[in-house]
């Protein structure tokens, strides 16, 4: 069985540490637990390792965040992997900051890098993992908060979270959607 976990975010070194690369960072943190290699190649960064005897393909798309559908409709059709067994990871400014959210449809919430997914993949019925990162901005401010870098203490609690998150990942793969979102969800 093989899995594509496409952890959204921005590349380039401005963008590191920033609340809309926690999908990045929860990647990174999959691969470096996992053991994984990272190599850049056609519309992302991938890195292809084993768990529990699948075989996860983790991307994280070099288009922006907000063309992420061609990078992941791309590694979807080359890996010849079905909607259900993608699981996208991302920021959510609807959810508290640290909250983490598994569910296996729905819309795009006012996420551009998730509108383009759907638009791109033709349906809005796969896996997703958001991870709140709050609304603490004023009123026209949102672009900025969500590419300003964590406080300490939002940094502090999102490496535990972070680590929360790649279990969930794991859970997902070995034990299916229902069971995560059970498992997690009221956490």
């Amino acid at each position: 069985m093989k899995y594509l976990i496409a952890g959204l975010g921005n590349i380039g070194a401005e963008y590191t540490d920033t609340r809309h690369n926690i999908g990045f960072d929860v990647a990174d943190a999959l691969i470096r637990e996992l053991k994984g290699e990272t190599k850049v190649e056609k519309l992302a960064v991938v890195s292809r390792v084993k768990y529990r005897g699948r075989i996860l393909v983790i991307v994280k798309p070099t288009t922006y965040m907000n063309l992420s559908g061609k990078s992941v409709k791309y590694w979807l059709e080359k890996e010849k992997i079905p909607n259900d067994r993608l699981l996208v990871i991302l920021d959510d400014i609807a959810l508290p900051t640290g909250a983490l959210r598994m569910k296996a449809k729905g819309g795009d919430a006012g996420h551009n890098g998730l509108t383009d997914i759907i638009e791109k993949i033709g349906t809005a019925i796969f896996p997703r993992l958001r991870i709140g990162i709050g609304d603490n901005f004023p009123k026209g401010r949102q672009a900025d908060y969500v590419l300003g870098k964590w406080t300490k203490s939002e940094e502090i609690l999102m490496n535990q979270r972070v680590d929360i998150a790649t279990e969930m990942v794991k859970s997902f793969v070995s034990v299916g959607i229902e069971r995560t979102m059970t498992g997690y969800n009221k956490k």
